[in-house]
């Protein structure tokens, strides 16, 4: 069944006839005022099947997952290692690890180690499970967008379905956030189908499932990603006290808190039996067993971030103005960011205007749904410590508030009544006017893909020589100084290699090395042994840098345009003392103009020079053997 065959059927699936109260669901009355929306004549839309939608996500998910590079290094230090450490018995560790601390949960790590697991049966090559993984996350990714997808064609209109589409699968936020291995990138997953339970009022409300979806996300992924929940559980509450059925708004509460501490993997009897695994005790279990303690992990992270002190918390590892999401936003979704913003406004007055609104929903309804993006950009932009990843579980809310403003101002530009302003203009002018504004958003987004790309895949790329037979069967030290935050993992490196730090300008705690005993002390002793010189204050730590004279490799950049300094020297140019083995073009971000740092800016000898992206080199060296 295609998604507009679901949509003919969605006026009579599961429900019982309307009366003056509304609908008798399984779950209750439903208000016909917020459940109905007068009958439309039904829209000339394609329809598309939801496989063929699936694919359409995985396939933009499994390039990202191949060719996306990894933007924030807690990816890499805080999850690709602890992953490392499981799967293949070495990698670094960060202080949120270390047992005086347990902010990072293991259950996360485990997850996706078995996912790795799967991945090294193909092949034994370590940057194989890493893609591996990537790409399995793409899948999950694209089968939540697909689940959501066919609730918004289902639940508002066809149009408003497609158009959500184009904006995940063409933004370079998603692009990014679709494969990263990051809590907050789970949520994002389990923020789709908790909006996706919310929304279907098919059969009934589906509270209990939409709480399930986003305890889970709040539980194994990002504790502060609930707050997503909060309007859309005001919204059931609003229902119950206008039906005055509490009872059942009480039993969809406990049931929905029942089920997020659930792993619901079967339901019976009407949906409400419930069976399946204990996330929460499953995860302090797990975490019990790796810290050698008992370990709540979200409340360890929740009282860090909040009650632990001036000297502690996010702040102390930087922040930044109340404008940053303002602007980061803007670049990851362009026009789409700006449509979302404005969609309470014209949904407001789509509703004053018109009486109603331009979905199969009503405007309160659509509402709702538009609220919690509002929410999640206020609360984030009042902290003081931003990072672009804190926005991915609103990501699935910002698209479609952004398709809800533009169906609307589609729907009022349609109009072809001769007595109003808008029906006097023609219809080709209007058509070349929205595909004129859709190709130009698709463009940029693509644009600023491709740029980040091109500007930053050295790191991925360089890493390759090392694996060749003259190198891979020796130990050594693999050494990364100024360049420390780009590593893409141990996944890059042969078995018998170690990623090492040495001193450059940055002066915070860098990550330790996990313990490789292996007689004597269990099963992985390096996730209970403590590790020296760990603090949650960001202190450096000297005992993390060793002596350059003790690396057999280096990984460094050169931009001509930057001076060396004693303590960052110019490795790339010390041809004396290093080799290059491999070496990729590098975007020198502080001597290219703005548009070049932003987009896609092809490097041609007609584009005028101050326009042009400048370009460093980011190189992979080996020690040159010393003259005897």
């Amino acid at each position: 069944m295609n998604i507009e065959q679901e949509q003919q059927l969605d006026d009579t699936s599961g429900q019982a006839p309307l009366d003056k109260a509304g609908t008798k669901s399984k779950e209750g009355f439903i208000p016909s005022k917020f459940y109905k929306q007068p009958k439309r004549k039904p829209l000339a839309v394609a329809p598309i099947p939801a496989l063929g939608v699936f694919y359409g996500f995985l396939l933009i998910n499994a390039l990202a997952a191949v060719f996306a590079p990894i933007q924030d290094c807690d990816e890499v230090f805080n999850y690709w290692e602890p992953t490392h450490y499981l799967n293949r018995g070495s990698g670094l560790q960060t202080w949120e690890y270390s047992p005086e601390y347990s902010i990072r949960s293991w259950l996360y790590i485990v997850i996706h180690a078995i996912i790795g697991k799967f991945g090294s049966l193909l092949s034994s090559h370590p940057s194989f499970e890493f893609y591996f993984i990537r790409l399995a996350l793409g899948a999950i990714c694209a089968a939540c967008e697909t689940r959501l997808f066919s609730a918004i064609c289902k639940t508002f209109n066809p149009r408003v379905g497609i158009m959500f589409g184009i904006v995940m699968v063409c933004s370079p936020g998603m692009f990014h956030a679709s494969v990263a291995y990051l809590p907050s990138s789970f949520s994002m997953y389990t923020t789709m189908l908790g909006m996706a339970a919310f929304m279907d009022w098919r059969g009934g409300l589906k509270t209990s499932v939409g709480m399930m979806w986003f305890g889970i996300g709040a539980i194994v992924g990002w504790p502060f990603s609930g707050a997503l929940m909060i309007p859309l559980l005001a919204e059931d509450l609003a229902l119950s006290s206008i039906t005055g059925d509490v009872s059942e708004i009480i039993y969809r509460l406990l049931d929905g808190t029942v089920r997020s501490l659930l792993a619901l993997v079967s339901s019976q009897s009407s949906g409400h039996g419930i069976s399946g695994n204990l996330v929460q005790v499953l995860q302090i279990a797990i975490d019990t067993f790796f810290y050698h303690k008992i370990t709540v992990v979200p409340w360890n992270i929740v009282y860090y971030n909040i009650f632990s002190g001036s000297s502690r918390g996010p702040e102390i590892f930087g922040t930044e103005p109340w404008d940053f999401y303002i602007r980061n936003l803007s670049l990851n979704f362009n026009f789409w960011f700006f449509l979302a913003l404005s969609a309470g406004p014209v949904l407001g007055l789509q509703f004053l205007l018109q009486g109603r609104s331009a979905t199969r929903q009503s405007p309160i309804r659509s509402m709702v749904f538009a609220i919690p993006f509002y929410l999640w950009l206020a609360i984030f932009s009042a902290q003081a410590h931003k990072e672009e990843r804190f926005m991915y579980p609103a990501y699935p809310f910002l698209a479609l508030n952004a398709t809800l403003t533009l169906h609307t101002v589609l729907a009022y530009l349609g109009s072809g009544d001769p007595t109003k302003v808008v029906g006097k203009i023609p219809a080709k002018l209007k058509l070349y006017v929205v595909s004129l504004f859709m190709l130009l958003a698709i463009d940029i987004g693509v644009g600023r893909t491709i740029g980040i790309y091109s500007a930053y895949k050295a790191p991925l790329q360089v890493y390759a020589p090392l694996h060749q037979a003259e190198f891979a069967s020796g130990e050594a030290n693999v050494c990364l100084g100024k360049e420390w935050y780009r590593f893409p993992s141990s996944y890059f490196l042969p078995k018998n290699m170690r990623a090492k730090f040495i001193k450059s300008a940055f002066d915070g705690l860098l990550p330790g090395q996990f313990n490789e005993a292996k007689i004597g002390f269990g099963f992985f002793p390096g996730t209970w042994l403590i590790p020296p010189g760990m603090n949650d204050q960001n202190i450096e730590d000297s005992g993390k840098h060793i002596d350059v004279e003790h690396c057999s490799f280096l990984v460094d950049s050169h931009f001509p345009s930057t001076k060396p300094s004693k303590i960052e020297p110019n490795y790339v140019e010390d041809a004396l003392s290093w080799e290059e083995l491999q070496c990729s073009r590098f975007l020198d971000a502080s001597h290219t103009h703005l548009l070049g740092r932003i987009f896609w800016i092809p490097d041609w000898k007609v584009m005028p020079t101050r326009f042009r992206r400048q370009w460093g080199r980011h190189c992979l060296l080996r020690r040159r053997a010393k003259a005897p």
